[in-house]
Order: structure tokens, then sequence, then C-alpha cells
């Protein structure tokens, strides 16, 4: 079922050093603290954590009780409190407060604040403020990757998409130069640096400062090429419907660190299962990149031939029977288990989906992509709207429509921004003030139609003095321009042959062949044309701000075409299992291993969630 590899693909470099560099930094800080203390640890810390140094880690070296942070008084009697937290304001405050109360009767105590990945000025500054900057001691512990998986490192922050791209704050932009640092001092260096986005622009001279001021060291790389991309390049993708295995999985399950729960009705019992989900799970690995019409097909063929190996056993002799065992039983029964929840999970997606009428969506979704029939989908997402199907649904819906079309008719915009506030709240009024400020759901300014604007981006693609962005073209920043780039990258694949879906041709089959998406296009593109050469009016369509750099000459030449072959891409904004699984297929179809870092997994919930009203 999984697509075989080419045989000379590269192997990927071991990340499992990551997660043991990240584990003693974090021993050293506690053992800072010596003797016993309790540990309160940030809610969103505590997954993560877990995967790095588990509880028994942490008893090793004095932690007494562990605590969740939760912005209540605390209720621990130790004499040292230790804090583990994100550099947010809001809970240095709480931590104020502790200190305070404490003092007020006149308690003694030492405590500790571990910021991560980084601390934060503004948080010293509350400290300070607050009069308890000589009671605390600070440290910094500085874990920015996270790796989920042998190709997916996650920085396990969902918050840097919301506060760079919509509030303007950019305090996570030197933490992800920091990690791509990282990586480089360990796998590096580098042959050559692309990127496309503002963010990815700044994250890249952040990195490249760091790199000038440490230590340079001839060594052999084991990452090739490098590229950066920010979110908001491609917000199409991430507001598709995912249709390939782990994809699914993780908009009904939510994977978290790599990990999900499924619930009894998965399991088939009275009980909930964690099951880590990675390439160490032989079932899993086989069908997380599939398209979900053949999953169960595959499934059923792995009951069948596990059925086969246990009847191996009839008719052994006692040696025999001894050797199986000892050898094979256990191996049988692990996979056995995990084919059984992978069964009770596409089970739970089939009702889950065909529930609400999955397919009327994606014929919907893949009207809007190719541009048919606007307004019989315009009527689908009102009658969507009207029924109260979804909040988040219906707002995807409406943002896929937006971006694809480059904006909405005004009349259009305004009857179905009023249909949505009232079947959803008027207290949504600022989450489309959020989307409007991202480009996701716009209106059409008067005069200004798709073939409007595409000629006023094709006047500035064509003025070879524009050197920079003309003010003409910076008042297009927030359009999408879809279309246009749609017909330049063949992102809609245009046959009169079925699409087979079992033997799939391009990174469109994610999408059952309707659209191949633009991040991993693009990747593609610049990969094949060593750079943005070509693509000159594409990057104008995206509003600029690519770059393409020869990194270090220092790279030791041996096994160097190998190395050329490893392409680490570095999402800022969030990616999705989507995105990864066709990065994957391009991988084994070119010979070329990606390995995916990311600011966060993210999908088109979590993106959306981040610009609802409650959430600014």
């Amino acid at each position: 079922m999984a697509h075989s590899a080419r045989r000379d693909s590269p192997e990927l470099p071991d990340f499992s050093i990551l997660k043991r560099l990240a584990r003693d930094q974090l021993i050293y800080l506690l053992e800072q603290l010596p003797g016993k203390k309790d540990l309160f640890i940030e809610a969103d810390l505590m997954s993560p954590l877990d995967r790095i140094a588990n509880v028994s880690t942490l008893k090793q070296h004095e932690v007494d009780k562990l605590y969740k942070v939760e912005h209540k008084p605390v209720i621990s009697t130790s004499d040292q409190l230790c804090f583990l937290i994100r550099p947010r304001i809001q809970t240095v405050k709480w931590i104020c407060d502790v200190v305070n109360t404490d003092k007020v009767p006149g308690k003694s105590r030492r405590y500790k604040i571990i910021f991560t990945p980084q601390k934060f000025y503004a948080c010293e500054a509350v400290l300070e403020e607050q009069g308890i900057f000589g009671d605390v001691s600070i440290d910094e512990w500085p874990f920015y990757l996270l790796p989920l998986d042998d190709d997916i490192i996650s920085l396990e922050l969902p918050e840097f998409f919301q506060d760079n791209f919509l509030a303007g704050d950019q305090r996570w932009v030197r933490t992800a130069g920091s990690a791509l640092h990282l990586l480089y001092s360990l796998y590096g260096p580098f042959s050559k640096v692309y990127g496309i986005g503002r963010c990815s622009k700044m994250a890249y001279e952040s990195w490249r400062e760091q790199v000038e001021e440490g230590e340079q060291k001839a060594r052999q790389a084991e990452i090739g090429n490098v590229f950066l991309i920010d979110r908001d390049v491609d917000f199409v993708t991430p507001l598709c419907s995912q249709i390939v295995y782990e994809g699914l999985v993780d908009d009904i399950f939510r994977i978290k660190c790599g990990c999900v729960e499924f619930g009894p009705d998965v399991t088939a019992s009275d009980k909930s299962v964690k099951v880590m989900l990675n390439s160490h799970d032989k079932v899993f690995s086989e069908i997380r990149n599939e398209h979900f019409s053949h999953v169960f097909g595959f499934l059923s063929q792995k009951a069948r031939n596990l059925q086969t190996a246990y009847d191996k056993r009839q008719g052994m002799d006692i040696k025999q029977m001894k050797t199986f065992v000892s050898e094979e039983l256990k191996g049988l029964k692990q996979e056995h288990r995990l084919l059984s929840l992978h069964i009770g999970a596409s089970e739970s997606i089939m009702k889950k989906k065909t529930k609400q009428d999955f397919q009327e969506l994606l014929k919907t979704e893949h009207l809007l992509l190719e541009g048919f029939e606007i307004r019989e989908c315009i009527s689908y997402i009102e009658e969507h709207i009207n029924r109260q199907v979804s909040m988040i649904e219906s707002l995807r819906l409406l943002c896929l429509l937006s971006i694809t079309e480059n904006g909405l008719l005004p009349k259009d915009y305004r009857s179905l921004k009023a249909q949505y506030l009232q079947s959803y709240g008027v207290d949504h009024l600022l989450t489309f003030s959020n989307l409007r400020q991202l480009g996701l759901l716009v209106e059409q300014q008067p005069g200004e139609t798709l073939t409007v604007m595409e000629s006023k981006v094709g006047k500035l693609v064509n003025d070879k003095t524009a050197g920079k962005l003309t003010d003409a073209f910076s008042s297009l920043a927030k359009k999408s321009n879809f279309r246009a780039l749609s017909r330049k990258l063949n992102l809609v694949p245009k046959t009169d042959e079925e699409y087979d879906l079992r033997v799939p041709r391009d990174m469109a089959y994610i999408f059952s062949g309707a659209y191949i998406p633009l991040s991993c296009k693009l990747i593609e593109q610049v990969l094949e044309r060593d750079g943005w050469t070509g693509l000159e009016e594409v990057t104008r369509l995206l509003n600029g701000h690519e770059f393409a750099v020869t990194g270090s000459s220092g790279v030791d030449s041996r096994g160097k075409n190998d190395t050329q072959r490893i392409i680490l891409v570095m999402f800022l904004g969030g990616c999705t299992y989507s995105e990864i699984s066709a990065l994957r297929f391009l991988g084994r179809e070119k010979g070329y291993k990606f390995i995916v870092v990311t600011t966060a997994i993210t999908n088109s919930s979590r993106l959306l969630e981040a610009l609802l009203d409650n959430h600014v």
C-alpha cells in the first residue's frame, strides 16, 4: 500500500539527539535548585515535556510533585517552587501573585522560573514592576525543536501564527532563527537556502546573525538544502478538507505532539487508548499518506495476512512452537492491536464524514478551486450557514470562496456576512475583521474584478523599472491572486481521464486529484530550477520577499550527492499533514528526502480558531 521509495533515496539524519540535548539541558537547570522541589508546568508544555523527560526522570532529579499551571492559589507545601513556562505575561503575573501572597505571612521559599524556549524582556519587566525580581532566579530552557517522527520536527508554538500574522508581533521570529541555527550547528552546513515570505526572510536573517556570531566548524553536512515558507503564502491548502488518512485522524481525533487518544467508539471498550503515531507503527506507516478511499482495502488485506501468520501455529512441533512464541508472537499481537485500533478509527471517520454529507462538501470545494458554478457554491454555503452545520466549517467555506475568487462581490459579501452573524452571533464581527486583515475573507473594491486585478499585477510584472514593490502593488498585498497562480503553476490539473487514486501521478492525489498544494508546488519548482529564475511573475503575484542564497563553502564533499537530496522545509505559521504527505510523495518521485520543520501542525479548524474573536 505504501508507495515504494526510489532505491537511491538518501538516509535521514538521526534527530533523536535533539531530544537528548533538550533533556540534558532541562536536568541541568533543575539541578541548579538543589533539594526537593515542586514543579509547576504550563498546560501546553505537558505533552512536549512528556516526549522529552517522563515523570520518573523528573523524580530522579528531586522533583517531588508536579502541578499544572492553573492561575489559582498554589497548594504546595514545598520550600522550593520551580515554574516551567512559556514567556507569557499573564503567567508571569500569576507567579508574582504567588510570591507576593507568600510574603504576607512571611513564608520563606526559593523560587525558580524556567522560560522556554527563551525569555522575553517584557516578562522580566513585569517581575521588576511587581517587586519580586530579586526574589526569583530566572533561566532559559532552549527547547526549540521536538522530533515527532523521523521526518517531522515541531517547535510546538501554535501561537506563532496568530502572534506573527495577525497581531504583527515578531518576537517568535528570533525563536525560528534559533531553531534553524540549532539544526545548522548539528547537521549543517547547508548548501543553499531558499525562501519566500516576509517572516521567512526575517528568520533567515536572524539565523545568519547567529551563524556570524558563532564559531565556524568544518564538518560533514547531513542536510543539503533548506526552504523557508510563510503560512500566508498559501492559505488555500490548509482550508481544503484533508482526505489522506493521517490528516483525517488529525481533523477528527486531534493529534497532539504525535500522539492521539482514541475513545471508546474506536477501542470497542469502555476505555480510551493513547497511541503514538509514527513510522514505528507498522500499520500506520503504510496507510498514513494514503487517500482514505483505499485505507479499508489495505486494512482488510492486512487482517488476512495476520490471520495467515497466526495459522502457522497449526501442526508445529514443540521446538517450532517455542521459536514462534519467542520470536514472532509478541510482534503479531502488537500488530493485531494496532490493526484493530486503525480499523476502529477508520469506521469512526466513515460515520462522521458521511453524516455531514462529505461528498457534497468535497464537490463544492473542487468547484471553488476550479472556478466553476460559483453561484451554486454560494447557495451551498448559504444552506450550510442557515442550517448551522458548523461554525468553523461555514467560515472555512467562506474563506475558500473569497481566496479563490480574489474577494467577494460587495452584495455577496454583505449577504453572507449578515447570514453568518444571524446564525452564529453578532459577536463574530471582530472575527470578520481579523479575516479581512489577513486577506482570508475580503470584499472586492468597486472596479476591482478578478480580470482588472490580474491586469494590474501583469502591468507591474512587465514594468522593468519596478525594482521594489510599488504603491499600486502594495495595495494588492492582501489579495490572493489564486486564479492567476493556479494557471501559471497548473495547480488544478486538467485531464479528461479519471484520476486513479491507487496510482497517483502527482501531488494532487491528496485532494482527490483536484488540486496540487501551492506550497508544495513552489518547493518543487524552486528545487527543479535551483532558484527563483523563471518564477518572477509567480513571486510578484505572491507579493515577493523571495530569496535564494548559497551557503557555506566549507561543506565536506563526502557523500555530497546524497546530502544534496535531503531537503529541510520550514513552515512558519504551521503545516498540515496533507502537505507532509504531498512532500513525501514528491520525495519518492524525485529521489529526495524531505524533513518538515514547522512551528506547529495545523489544519483548517486550528487556523480559524486562532482568528475567532475570543482569541484576540
